[in-house]
């Protein structure tokens, strides 16, 4: 009987930007993968897109011997302002 071999998994955390855009749609971009963006029409399906532009744009990456990227984690928020 063999034994199942173990994939070695890693996981990486990137910074995203979600804006709603003038059609309604939400966008997303991964500013630190060039050209990794989508949309979705909801705040979930993009967030679930992206995740997945992503995951294929590292194993493309992966694939090309090219160098992931480090990041550093970023924190970004909303903030109201009155004048």
């Amino acid at each position: 009987m063999r034994k199942m071999q173990k994939i070695k998994t890693t996981t990486y955390k990137f910074p995203v930007i979600i804006e709603k855009d003038e059609d309604g749609f939400f966008v997303a971009d991964c500013p630190d993968l060039a050209g990794c963006h989508t949309q979705g029409e909801t705040l979930e399906e993009a967030i679930t897109n992206i995740r997945d532009a992503i995951r294929l744009h590292l194993k493309v990456l992966r694939k090309e011997h090219q160098d992931i990227p480090k990041v550093e984690p970023v924190s970004m928020t909303s903030l109201e302002v009155s004048i």
